[in-house]
């Protein structure tokens, strides 16, 4: 059984974000601080306008805080310039979308190829671990498919094994069911379940209860704060309070 790790790969100190509308200043974070571990599996939550997909692209070094400190692998980034930010994002952080954000005329192979491009390996090898890549997420026969031959779950797999392929230390996957069916959606879900069960560090962005709980950790948001972080199964008892005292009321 794999048990969490106690390394911190992400910490974050009074993290503030804002952005200017106007004339009117959007807290976007406001004060958020967290830590998370190797090994974890976490959900983060929260309504349109909470500052989940901020904190995602805070994470993903795809923005900069504007106040407080962010620190990913014992390495503060605050200060860094974009070509530092442009390597960390390369070399430790996977990303997974809910429009798959495919190379269209690309095949599987050199979509998940992609991100090596700027590597020291040979093409050979570069195409043999983008070939392993896709066998481990069990498209080893899609690999000269392009994406309009593929289906959406299929496509998610392809996206997946493209995050995968330089080996980050964090999986960063904002709503990554958010374009497939439920049964698709499940399929997905159970591989993020295997990877973390193999060492994967894995954060998920969704508004969905279902995809929430294959986490082991939520993290729920609201007007840019963090107001509960709790474990999977400590907030589902929460939750479970919750609806028993609306239903005593509404009787």
């Amino acid at each position: 059984m794999l048990t969490k790790s106690d390394k911190v790969v992400i910490r974050l100190e009074n993290v503030m974000r804002v952005y200017w509308v106007g004339v009117e200043r959007i807290h976007a974070l406001d004060g958020v601080s967290l830590e998370l571990r190797e090994n974890e599996y976490v959900a983060v939550m929260g309504p349109s306008g909470s500052g989940k997909s901020t904190l995602m692209n805070v994470l993903g070094c795809l923005d900069r805080v504007t106040g407080g400190q962010y620190i990913l692998d014992d390495q503060n980034t605050t200060w860094m310039g974009d070509a530092a930010l442009a390597r960390v994002r390369n070399e430790r952080i996977g990303f997974v979308f809910q429009s798959f954000e495919l190379l269209s005329r690309s095949s599987a192979l050199k979509n998940v190829e992609m991100p090596l491009i700027y590597s020291r390996d040979g093409w050979w090898s570069r195409r043999k671990r983008a070939g392993q890549m896709l066998q481990r997420v069990g498209l080893g026969d899609r690999i000269k498919h392009r994406p309009n031959q593929l289906s959406g779950g299929e496509k998610q797999r392809v996206a997946i094994a493209r995050a995968l392929i330089c080996k980050p230390s964090i999986l960063l996957a904002d709503e990554p069911t958010g374009n497939l069916d439920s049964k698709t959606s499940e399929d997905i879900l159970a591989l993020f379940d295997q990877l973390h069960a193999e060492g994967q560090t894995i954060i998920i962005v969704t508004h969905e209860e279902s995809v929430a709980q294959h986490a082991k950790r939520i993290i729920r948001m609201k007007d840019g704060r963090i107001y509960s972080d709790l474990s999977a199964a400590q907030d589902q008892a929460r939750r479970g309070e919750l609806t028993a005292v609306l239903g005593k009321v509404t009787k």
